[in-house]
């Protein structure tokens, strides 16, 4: 006899009405409530569930054997942009628009993807105003950026507020190494300079044969879950304060978009690894000691792996200026900004003509006092 299916996972769709109007509610950055931009209605935000009291972790193999509950799955229409790969949940009443990472058409599809839920988030803090003083400032201390650039996105369109996917992992480690000890010494030379002899301290290194084992705990390794923004960016918008997750409520969700993930969970646990891989390294040449360190093998036991699917904000903007698209990218919490750098061709040759300028007076200089004047 077969086994009975679990339950399907449920499809997930984010509304929120206004109690007085009708009209729909939108997260406020900062206030942690929901507001009505139709008649100024507030309402408070429903925490509460299975989650209350803390942000439970999930069991990696189960992720990896598809053995979840049910009730940590759900249905997502998302629809993938075919020029950057953005999944991107736009909701039931848009069918056509803009990649808001790439600013290419897409088109909604009308299937559904199931996926594991998000367990926690951080609420935006910014809102759109403030996002975009953060990037025409960060603009503003680029000497080469075109001065357009920074008017024409002062007065452009409005910046979209994105909740970006991650994976967080945990994981209990215990490494043995082999590897090799090195200890700087000085041997005294006789060398010839200048027709001169000289003695000079050469140093020299000896080696000698370690091995032992370390052990290190990982908490909250972060991997983004994303191909849509280059990870350069994404990187630089760190740190995050990662001790502010809450809970996943929808209620942050609304007025905002949710990108699905792209980077499925055993795909970021490999990039977890790279990380921890690192970092048990540093750890073993700090074990090591000495002068020199020497790593030879490495045999690390990885035990109680955990995971969470996390959602952290950002605000976007991508402009096309001059025949060219730009993509501007804010830490909706911090306000650090990253984006595609422009340059400004006449300010360039300003300054290389000021830069010759600069070294021909030096040299003019030099010229006059070596000959005497």
């Amino acid at each position: 006899m077969s086994a009975t299916p679990p339950p399907a996972p449920v499809k997930t769709e984010h509304r929120f009405p206004c109690a007085s109007c009708g009209a729909d509610y939108r997260y406020d950055p900062g206030g942690d409530r929901l507001i009505c931009d139709h008649c100024g209605d507030v309402a408070g935000i429903e925490t509460g569930g299975p989650w209350q009291g803390g942000i439970r972790e999930l069991e990696f193999a189960a992720a990896l054997g598809d053995q979840l509950p049910a009730q940590e799955m759900e249905e997502i229409r998302v629809t993938t942009c075919t020029s950057c790969g953005a999944q991107v949940d736009l909701g039931s009443d848009i069918h056509a628009t803009e990649c808001p990472f790439c600013a290419s058409p897409v088109v909604t599809d009308t299937g559904t993807r199931r996926h594991i839920k998000p367990r926690a988030l951080l609420p935006f803090s910014l809102d759109g105003e403030q996002a975009r003083t953060a990037m025409t400032d960060w603009l503003g201390r680029l000497w080469f950026a075109p001065s357009g650039l920074q008017e024409y996105t002062r007065k452009g369109r409005k910046m979209q507020g994105i909740y970006v996917p991650y994976w967080t992992f945990d994981a209990d480690t215990k490494s043995q190494y082999r590897g090799e000890r090195g200890t700087v010494y000085y041997q005294t030379r006789t060398v010839t300079r200048n027709g001169k002899r000289q003695q000079i301290q050469v140093a020299k290194v000896r080696w000698r044969a370690v091995s032992g084992r370390v052990a290190r705990v990982f908490d909250d390794v972060l991997v983004l879950a994303s191909t849509a923004l280059p990870k350069r960016y994404t990187d630089a918008l760190e740190p995050w304060d990662m001790s502010a997750l809450v809970p996943y409520a929808p209620e942050y969700l609304a007025g905002f978009r949710a990108e699905g993930y792209s980077v499925d969970i055993e795909q970021g646990f490999a990039q977890a690894r790279d990380k921890m891989d690192a970092i048990i390294a540093r750890d073993i040449r700090f074990d090591i000691g000495g002068d020199r360190q020497r790593i030879h093998d490495i045999d690390t036991e990885v035990r109680d792996v955990t995971f969470k699917h996390i959602l952290l904000p950002v605000w976007l903007a991508t402009y096309r200026f001059r025949g060219r698209t730009y993509r501007f990218v804010v830490n909706a919490r911090t306000g650090r900004v990253q984006g595609e750098r422009p340059w400004s061709a006449w300010k360039i040759a300003v300054a290389v003509v000021i830069g010759l300028a600069v070294a021909g007076g030096i040299g003019y200089v030099v010229a006059l006092e070596q000959g005497g004047f």
